[in-house]
């Protein structure tokens, strides 16, 4: 277990290493997961930096610039994507979806247990507008939340898999063909709301996501080890990736060595497609926080990412009670939804210690990121095991983490 402590004198180093031997304790010397990298910084120095378990089936030593499958943290990402278009005029909030796909013009709200079998639905009450993207206030959905026949028709027709085999022509066709769940801001569901977005980048900026996505974010930023599809030269680093059966024991998913994400999809999805290495993830986390610039190379304005840094869900309510399946628990009392990030508003009804204006998100294979400005720490996790829900480690992380900061800036 290679435990690097900083020199910021923010950080207890006892604390932050017993934070370290209880996690390495609690998932990876009992087998829940296979590995763990976790890096902080605070005022941007290193204050910690971790690296243990094993990259892969064969047992090799995780390394310190291993790559993983990041899943949903790709949708931030994508949202700054957007927001760059925004910054330049060529699209806005408000501009309605349809005009840039007019695919999805007249869009119908599902009103039967079985959509497929409907007859006569509702439309939308409005046109969905990107800010509904953003925000996932679309009425698209995941189908791994199984809770509606909307869910399933997603699974059945394989919409939300990670390589997609339909052409971005196609796939929004294919998603044309079925209803919201709601109208446009009358709800709040975890979707693919994010892919569509990132589609919206294609037509409106005239390249590939993968393309823009190199050319304007991370290439600017230094963000070597960020992409789609692994380059074969890097491929060696690419960590196997778990899944956690009913039991909690972990079966492989996707072997590093001859990964899907080896393969280029017929088209990228902007919610959950990139892989990225934890040095990458933390300098995208910093731009953030320095208000749209890294080392003097900026790709957003400050006022950009305060705006999409505030909670954005209709009505100014939190996920709890705005959300209509996933992320309704009590744990999300308290916590809004900005343009591609979930934000703490209030960390006393989240029952975790943080800042109020702190913001974040997740991958479906346990990878975490958190961006507090009031205390201006970056953090990031990287595992690779799902579902992220078989774990509870995001929550004991940041909380073991905070107990470890014994300089305040409030």
């Amino acid at each position: 277990m290679d435990i690097e402590i900083g020199h910021s004198t923010r950080f207890d180093g006892r604390r932050l290493e017993h934070m370290c031997r209880r996690l390495d304790a609690h998932y990876l010397q009992s087998g829940r997961l296979p590995h763990l990298q976790l890096a902080v910084w605070a005022d941007g120095e290193k204050a910690l930096d971790w690296v243990a378990g094993r990259a892969n089936e064969a047992g090799d030593a995780l390394s310190a610039d291993a790559l993983y499958r990041i899943a949903s943290m790709t949708k931030p990402v994508t949202s700054v994507a957007f927001m760059m278009l925004v910054e330049r005029g060529l699209v806005a909030l408000d501009t309605p979806v349809q005009t840039v796909i007019p695919e999805f013009a007249g869009l119908e709200v599902v009103s039967a247990p079985d959509p497929s079998a409907r007859s006569g639905p509702p439309l939308a009450a409005r046109p969905m507008l990107m800010i509904d993207l953003m925000r996932h206030t679309a009425g698209f959905t995941y189908s791994f939340q199984e809770c509606t026949a909307v869910d399933r028709l997603y699974a059945e027709r394989q919409l939300d898999v990670f390589h997609q085999k339909r052409t971005p022509e196609e796939y929004i066709a294919a998603i044309a063909e079925l209803p919201l769940l709601f109208s446009p801001g009358e709800g709040w569901n975890y979707s693919i709301a994010t892919d569509i977005l990132g589609l919206v980048v294609e037509r409106v900026s005239g390249v590939t996501l993968e393309q823009f996505f190199a050319d304007m974010i991370f290439t600017p930023l230094g963000m070597d080890d960020s992409f789609f599809v692994v380059p074969p030269d890097k491929l060696s680093r690419l960590t196997d990736a778990w899944q956690a059966g009913p039991d909690g024991t972990l079966s492989l998913y996707d072997r590093g060595a001859n990964s899907r994400w080896r393969s280029r999809p017929s088209s990228y999805s902007g919610g959950g497609g990139l892989v990225s290495s934890c040095a990458d993830y933390g300098r995208f986390c910093a731009m953030l926080l320095n208000g749209g610039a890294v080392d003097d190379v900026r790709i957003l304005a400050p006022k950009t990412i305060d705006l999409m840094t505030q909670n954005h869900l209709p009505g100014g309510g939190d996920l709890a009670s705005v959300s209509t399946s996933l992320f309704s628990e009590s744990t999300n009392s308290g916590v809004g939804f900005g343009l591609g990030v979930a934000v703490t508003m209030d960390p006393a009804r989240a029952m975790m210690p943080g800042s109020a204006g702190e913001y974040y998100w997740g991958g479906l294979l346990s990878t975490a990121f958190f961006v507090d400005p009031v205390e201006r720490i970056v953090a990031v996790l990287m595992t690779q095991a799902m579902p992220s829900s078989a774990f509870t480690i995001r929550r004991e992380w940041k909380t073991m983490l905070y107990s470890a900061l014994v300089e305040s800036r409030t």
